[in-house]
């Protein structure tokens, strides 16, 4: 595999002359994975949240569905397992599939009970529905399509009250400091004022969510733009499985940046795909129809759409009686009604969209990675959980599970007298910069067409050579020293962009979420995973087998 020249830090620096806050722990992201995190530590230690906007502009609070446990009688972890696994395509890591079905139920209890979240009931029992690959209702949600919503919001209530927990909205983390092999804080711009800040603490826990910015069509906010991953590699970090970025089948096709998810719970309730004509997609396509795992519903919505000239097919949700949708789907119901669609009369025009990445940093199964001090969780993060295809609904429990694993093993370290809180040390960064006019909005454009044309869900060594050939044109880009976070944004996201187009090029087969035409079958030779790190001045690549990923402990 090639090789990839990347800066160790985006900007010149030194320690001797930036403030400095101390804490326990620095915690970066407020998604599910950075809250409930933050919550947890912050029972015994001094923590401090930074996010990149306010509190509540995250992934976490746009997620519908839910969050899938075995909770229902009739199922089981066992059966959570299978659907998993299955969903993954033979790239799952079992221990870590075992860990989240097992520990899921009690986390996702507590949750409910620690923070009042307020999930649909049926009587005394949590209300639970069906999504794609599950063979069991499993899901649990909130207000109806409102799960992520309802979950920020009872995060951000605790996590306000407790005085061991300083919060810094609107401050763009640009790189993680690490020193003699040890990560010992962050390196932070406040965004309003572009100043830059160091926050020393014992430990630092990465839950910056996903990079669906990359792509021109996604469901992910603006601030998604890979931060975390990019982050994480410059650091020293292992990160893998890349190449499988899920596209949801189900977005509204309207012009919305980032488009409208129509939650896959939908279908789960008796919506159907059909085309053009009326007639239903998925039948005899998979034995589980409509709620086949999302890699394969998205490939044969292209194939209908490539086959019949289109760019969107339509979710028709006749079969569910217009008051079940009010009641169960009333944000999408009232959105599509703005846009002019009347869900209970008329098919949902829909079409895929770039949604969940199911690789990143690698961790082992407690949130650790390859550098000492540096925990990640949630979609930065690459347990092992998803292999090559994320499960519906597994994503908010996979938080929730890991970041009570790393609250745990981080007590247990400071107990044991390691990962002390630093003092101040000396530490600086110099580079020679180049001075090159770029256009960073327009830049930023033509990579996510880009991304979406060559990398997206059809591709082939043809689409991908044309990727890598205008990310190796636009190199220079980081030689460049941006001091605003739209320059820092689109360097991470160039530098994410070129290792998933790497990935892709390297799994010479189709899994899961990749399907590249020109090998278009799976191959057994390929149950392994694709694996980058910084090694001197350069990413490398390399491969691992399945069941030596994230089961492998990083001894700190």
């Amino acid at each position: 595999m090639i090789e990839i020249p990347i800066p160790r830090y985006l900007l010149d620096f030194d320690l001797d002359g930036l403030p400095v806050q101390q804490c326990d722990m620095v915690v970066v992201g407020s998604g599910v994975a950075g809250l409930s995190t933050a919550l947890r530590v912050s029972r015994d230690f001094r923590v401090c949240l930074l996010t990149k906007s306010f509190l509540t502009v995250n992934a976490t609070n746009v997620a519908q569905g839910g969050i899938a446990s075995a909770l229902a009688p009739g199922d089981s972890p066992e059966l959570h397992f299978r659907d998993t696994v299955e969903a993954g395509r033979g790239l799952c890591e079992e221990e870590a599939v075992w860990i989240l079905v097992r520990e899921g139920p009690k986390r996702l209890l507590e949750l409910i009970e620690e923070t009042g979240a307020n999930f649909d009931r049926e009587g005394d029992r949590l209300a639970l529905t069906t999504e794609g690959g599950h063979s069991k209702p499993r899901v649990a949600h909130a207000r109806g399509d409102a799960t992520g919503s309802e979950l920020e919001a009872s995060l951000t209530r605790r996590i306000l009250h407790k005085k061991r927990l300083s919060i810094q909205e609107n401050y763009f983390v640009v790189d993680v400091l690490v020193h003699d092999g040890r990560c010992l804080g962050v390196l932070g711009m406040d965004i309003e004022k572009g100043t830059l800040s160091c926050f020393l603490s014992s430990a630092v826990v990465l839950a910056m969510g996903g990079l669906g910015q990359l792509y021109l069509v996604t469901t992910n906010p603006e601030i998604c733009t890979g931060d975390g991953v990019a982050i994480g590699l410059r650091a020293g970090a292992e990160v893998a499985d890349l190449e499988f970025i899920q596209f949801h089948p189900t977005a509204l096709h309207l012009p919305e940046t980032p488009r409208w998810l129509i939650s896959e719970a939908m279908r789960g309730e008796g919506a159907v795909i059909v085309d053009h004509r009326g007639r239903r997609i998925m039948k005899g396509v998979h034995p589980l129809g409509d709620l086949a795992p999302r890699d394969v519903v998205v490939r044969e919505m292209v194939r209908v759409m490539k086959e019949q000239d289109e760019d969107h097919l339509f979710l028709d949700a006749s079969g569910i009686s217009p008051e079940r949708l009010k009641e169960r789907f009333p944000n999408i119901y009232l959105h599509c009604l703005e846009a002019g669609i009347d869900i209970t009369r008329t098919p949902i025009p829909v079409s895929p969209a770039a949604h969940y990445a199911s690789g990143g940093i690698i961790t082992d199964t407690r949130g650790r990675t390859a550098v000492r001090g540096l925990y990640a969780c949630g979609e930065v993060a690459c347990t092992g959980v998803h292999g090559a295809n994320r499960l519906a609904s597994n994503s908010l429990l996979e938080g929730l599970v890991f970041g009570q694993r790393i609250a745990e093993d981080f007590s247990r370290h400071r107990e044991a007298g390691k990962l002390e809180i630093p003092t101040v040390f000396p530490l600086s960064f110099r580079r020679r910069k180049r001075d090159l006019p770029v256009d960073v909005q327009l830049l930023r454009v033509h990579l996510q067409q880009l991304m979406m044309d060559d990398v997206g869900v059809r591709r082939s060594k043809e689409s991908l050579e044309e990727a890598r050939k205008f990310l190796e044109e636009n190199w220079d880009l980081l030689d460049l020293q941006f001091l605003n976070p739209l320059g820092l944004e689109l360097q991470n996201m160039f530098i994410v962009a070129r290792v998933i187009v790497e990935a892709a090029l390297t799994r010479e087969e189709s899994r899961g979420c990749h399907f590249r035409t020109d090998f278009p079958g799976e191959a057994e030779h390929w149950r392994r995973h694709v694996i980058f790190r910084k090694v001197g001045e350069c990413v490398k690549g390399y491969t691992r087998k399945v069941g030596e990923l994230t089961t492998r402990e990083y001894e700190w």
